[in-house]
């Protein structure tokens, strides 16, 4: 499996999460909302979530094991520090284009 494309968009917000990612699979599969995420020891990526019935999260989608999460996180990350500071969009123009 070969991530064949990865696109970002940093976001301007006060808060941990830098960005939104999505990842290209193999050119057939694509996995959006991976958020980026400035925590205590550095960025970080956190995989597509949705809230449960008890009040906490799970993954929609994640990788099963710790060597695909650390390339998807590498690719993902490297592509973040490539952006452009003029690249980066607040929430509000996300909400309103549909894509948040």
């Amino acid at each position: 499996m070969q991530i064949t494309d990865v696109r970002i968009r940093k976001i301007q917000k006060a808060g941990s999460m830098k960005a939104v990612a999505s990842i290209t699979l193999d050119n057939e599969f694509v996995i959006h909302d991976i958020k980026v995420i400035q925590g205590d020891r550095g960025l970080f990526i956190a995989m597509p979530s949705r809230l449960s019935r008890d009040g906490g999260y799970r993954d929609i989608a994640h990788p099963i094991n710790s060597t695909t999460r650390d390339s998807m996180q590498r690719k993902i990350l490297e592509q973040y520090e490539e952006l452009p500071e003029d690249m980066i969009e607040s929430v509000e123009e996300m909400v309103g284009s549909g894509e948040i």
